[in-house]
């Protein structure tokens, strides 16, 4: 099988890495072709704090998903998140010299072009301009102005910001492990395509992905994003909390978490305990399921809390602004038991835990299907997309290279001044998106950095 088949997506987490094979199918469902995971031991809170662990995990993960699937794994889509990360709103203008000519593709490339040129705060990087909605002479609340007429532009973005280094890194490591980068996509927004619907986002939706080492929001309304944030607490420090609450090693914390964890201490009477095997023959230790719960109440409560700040911040409480379709929880840490509840306790907003099966075909494996793999599918949907766009591209460039060929055996035409014409150029390749761009860039910068 060809490369151009199928597509790699590279989930580099603080708990796990996973590299992911897929390709779509007849009916538009994506076939998961191959999956390998493998424990992510150089990446605190998102973020790679060792590169040569890193290095180490990624290989496992892609040598394990092509063992699965038979395939070679060459450009991957990789995911970014971390407590590095944050987003802010931002308006923005250009003046049109010539107001009676219609607004095209290049006046809104020199408006995001411009946004890009913010002063950011040192050793920080735009990664992501994102506009959400335009003016016209002041005719507000335009989504699509290409075609109209007017002399002033403006527009509001979603601009994300991240460290220099921090991306820096993870192209150091997927270039160390032998892969190709193909696109590098905000984390929250990969898993926002992998579970949640487009009604939702029209209605208004905050999706909040409980990771291993980071909670990563998510807000659409008007199926456009307004609002991203990343909280550095996520499932890991839960698994902390409890070890040293119980004074058992992690491993056993870990497990004790996802068997008899639950976010709703009532729900544990006092006499149920669990007993876990002593160290090297020493005595076993009796832990009390309500103490256990307790522990992750406490912890769940201040991670939940800080995401419902966030959510205000982005103006929830307003009429306007309101999130009919309340929340969407997913990521590994949404699996805890009755954390839907608390999340609907705490907040007042609906809540459902979304699981990344929309896109997959019918018979796919059922651990991908678990909200554990949401950010994974999610970046798979968006290598998909690009080596699709990739494919387009090329297949019009051969076009219009054919169309040349022909063309010039054509004789020129003579214009009314007596000058000669060549023939017009018949097609044009298609306009990159803002990501593609900024894709581009961080390539070169990437290659420059070498």
């Amino acid at each position: 099988m060809e490369q151009a088949n199928y597509s790699v997506g590279l989930d580099i987490g603080t708990t796990k890495i996973v590299a992911i094979i897929g390709k779509e199918n007849e009916y538009g469902k994506i076939e998961i072709l191959g999956i390998g995971k493998s424990k992510s031991l150089g990446v605190h809170r998102g973020v790679v704090n060792n590169i040569t662990q890193t290095i180490k995990s990624i290989q496992q993960a892609v040598e394990e998903a092509e063992a699965n699937s038979g395939l070679r794994i060459g450009s991957v889509v990789v995911g970014i998140a971390g407590q590095h990360i944050r987003s802010l709103q931002h308006s923005d203008y250009i003046s049109r010299e010539d107001s009676e000519k219609v607004i095209n593709d290049n006046d809104l490339d020199t408006l995001c072009n411009q946004v890009y040129k913010l002063i950011m705060l040192p050793g920080e990087e735009i990664i992501h301009v994102l506009p959400q909605e335009y003016k016209v002479d002041g005719q507000a609340e335009i989504k699509e102005p290409i075609g109209m007429y007017g002399g002033r532009l403006e527009a509001n973005f979603h601009v994300v910001v991240g460290q220099v280094t921090s991306i820096k890194n993870i192209g150091r490591c997927i270039k160390s492990a032998g892969l190709d980068l193909g696109n590098i996509t905000l984390e929250p927004l990969a898993s926002s395509n992998a579970v949640l619907s487009q009604e939702e986002k029209e209605a208004g939706v905050a999706l909040i992905d409980i990771g291993g080492g980071t909670t990563d929001l998510a807000i659409f309304k008007d199926g456009i994003i307004r609002h991203t944030a990343v909280i550095p607490f996520g499932g890991g420090v839960i698994t902390e909390d409890i070890k040293e609450g119980c004074s058992i090693i992690e491993k056993q914390a870990e497990l004790l978490k996802i068997k008899f964890g639950s976010a709703w201490p009532g729900e544990n009477k006092d006499n149920e305990i669990v007993s876990i095997p002593g160290l090297r023959g020493r005595e076993p230790k009796e832990i009390s399921l309500k103490n256990l719960s307790k522990i992750i109440h406490a912890r769940v409560v201040e991670i939940i809390e800080q995401v419902y700040v966030e959510i205000k911040n982005y103006g929830h409480e307003e009429q306007k602004k309101k999130l009919i379709a309340g929340i969407v929880l997913t990521g590994g840490g949404s699996q805890l038991k009755h954390l839907k509840q608390l999340v609907e306790y705490i907040t007042g907003m609906d809540t459902r835990i979304g699981y990344p099966n929309e896109h997959l075909a019918g018979d796919s494996d059922k651990e991908v299907v678990s909200p554990l793999y949401a950010t994974s599918v999610g970046l798979l949907m968006n290598a998909i997309e690009n080596d699709a766009k990739i494919k387009r591209i090329e297949e019009l460039n051969n076009l219009e290279q054919e169309e040349n060929t022909t063309v010039t055996e054509e004789e020129p035409v003579l214009v009314e001044n007596g000058n000669l014409e060549a023939p017009q150029e018949q097609s044009k390749a298609p306009r990159k998106s803002v990501l593609d761009k900024w894709s581009d860039k961080l390539k070169d910068f990437l290659d420059n950095a070498e």
